[in-house]
């Protein structure tokens, strides 16, 4: 992994701006994308944006893998009701 030396540290402004931007809908993933990607991009913010978007992605395979489980499960009681 290259040093790239020190990298400013960011405020607690920075941050609380960073996390409302991530938090809207469709603006915020492509913002997490941006500063995810960005060469000139804080290297904190940077790696926050990618495990962000780690996290999301694992939290909507898991949202489909369940989702979909339950509903297997719901559609094999209804054809064996008997009524």
């Amino acid at each position: 992994m290259e040093n790239r030396g020190t990298a400013p540290v960011m405020s607690l402004g920075d941050w609380l701006i960073t996390l409302i931007v991530a938090s809207i809908p469709i603006v915020g993933f492509i913002m997490l994308l941006v500063w995810a990607f960005s060469s000139s991009t804080n290297p904190n913010k940077a790696n926050f944006c990618k495990a962000y978007l780690i996290i999301m992605v694992i939290a909507i395979a898991l949202f489909f893998l369940l989702g979909g489980a339950a509903f297997m499960t719901a559609m094999s009681g209804v054809g064996s009701s008997g009524i």
